[in-house]
């Protein structure tokens, strides 16, 4: 059978990949810590759990509109109010099956054939595909710890091209857990407004920030006209419901029904209705609480890798991921993932998922797991590279 120039040249999701190798160790009897996928262990808080039964209870579940259910638009708008400070109108938002559902719709919305995006390397894979898959064109610009792997304003002019059509930015950012400052977000934007290009900004994270300055500030704070993805799976622990969203110009809406209308038709009935819980006052307050458990895992893998002589060269300011230097080991990204997974039964991710700068030589943690999981995790880490180091010295 003959596939679609499209589909062959998609690389594999090795975060995926080593979770099915992982799944085959178990079924042979092993214990496995699984530290490779950016999946919280919190699930969906009850109080979401409890809407989900009540709408399935009530069988009544017709589509909704393509755009989203509109009392759960207003209340993502009165999220972005409450804790962001901006006044977004509810026609701007789109529910939509999932963050890759938005980015899904937006690159169709938006991406011609030749059309370039420019995109930080590291970044997230599935991103990148999306823009590709439309027939664009990936501008990765290659950054490095002393950018914090984010994209600056430095660079967004020095790789800027005249067909540079949109900008694409994770702030905070899987794989590194790395967020951009907002005056250097503000500059970016700034910059590639007046080059008539879109600004993408993914916001997934957003809510997973350190709150040291106050809450995390969206970049509709100082771009009114970006598009915003975000997403109900992580914040609010609710991956495998697919249920995401984004805020889009208003001459854009339109454009976007109409796709979505044609994609998908609209997001998971039963999931917009149990989402609407999201936004009660007792779920916010535990969804705070779960965001402090992870400043703790966070402080627990950072003195964790340190023993285990792992150097971690730009810490995390968000989300739940740790972006490790495993360079002086002796072996590719690739290789200490597999072997560790081999010998020591701990699955991470290589850091080839994410580009090809520095792709041999980081690797991805995520700690979005219970404590105990991550002290054996990184128990097991710290005795398999201090067996590497002692060998390397024979």
């Amino acid at each position: 059978m003959q596939y679609s120039d499209r589909a062959n040249a998609i690389a594999p999701f090795y975060a995926m990949s080593f979770g099915e190798k992982a799944t085959a160790l178990e079924a042979k009897g092993h214990s496995v810590v699984r530290l490779n996928i950016g999946e919280p262990d919190f699930g969906a808080p009850p109080a979401v759990q409890q809407a989900m039964q009540q709408a399935v209870e009530l069988n009544q579940l017709p589509y909704t509109s393509a755009l989203g259910d509109s009392r759960l638009r207003v209340a993502i708008a009165d999220f972005y109010a409450l804790k962001h400070g901006v006044t977004i109108a509810p026609q701007r938002v789109v529910v939509t099956a999932g963050a890759s559902a938005a980015l899904l719709l937006v690159c169709a919305a938006l991406v011609n054939p030749g059309d370039e995006v420019m995109v930080g390397d590291p970044s997230y894979p599935c991103n990148r595909q999306f823009v590709t898959t439309f027939g664009g064109q990936v501008n990765l610009v290659p950054t490095t710890e002393h950018d914090r792997f984010q994209l600056s304003p430095a660079l967004v002019e020095q790789y800027w091209n005249s067909t540079t059509k949109a900008l694409m930015i994770a702030t905070p950012s899987n794989p590194t857990g790395t967020a951009v400052a907002s005056a250097d977000l503000a500059s970016m934007c700034e910059f590639a407004k007046a080059k008539g290009a879109w600004r993408i900004i993914d916001e997934i994270y957003l809510n997973l920030s350190d709150d040291e300055h106050g809450e995390p500030q969206t970049a509709l704070a100082f771009d009114d006209d970006a598009i915003i993805i975000n997403s109900f799976s992580k914040y609010f622990g609710m991956t495998g419901w697919r249920l995401g969203w984004m805020i889009v110009p208003e001459d854009m809406v339109e454009v976007i029904e109409r796709l979505a209308q044609n994609l998908y038709i609209c997001p998971s009935t039963p999931a917009q209705l149990a989402a609407l819980a999201c936004f009660k006052p007792e779920t916010l307050a535990l969804c705070e609480t779960r965001r402090a458990s992870l400043l703790t895992r966070r402080q627990i893998v950072l003195d964790g890798l340190a023993k285990a002589g792992l150097p971690v060269p730009v810490p995390p300011d968000g989300a739940f991921y740790v972006y490790i230097d495993v360079s002086g080991l002796g072996m590719s990204a690739m290789a200490f993932c597999e072997r560790l997974l081999e010998e020591a039964h701990v699955a991470l991710t290589p850091g080839n998922d994410f580009g090809p700068t520095g792709g041999d030589q980081y690797v991805r943690l995520s700690y979005a797991t219970a404590e105990e999981q991550l002290h054996e995790g990184l128990a097991r880490i710290a005795k398999f590279t201090h067996k590497l180091k002692h060998s390397l010295q024979e």
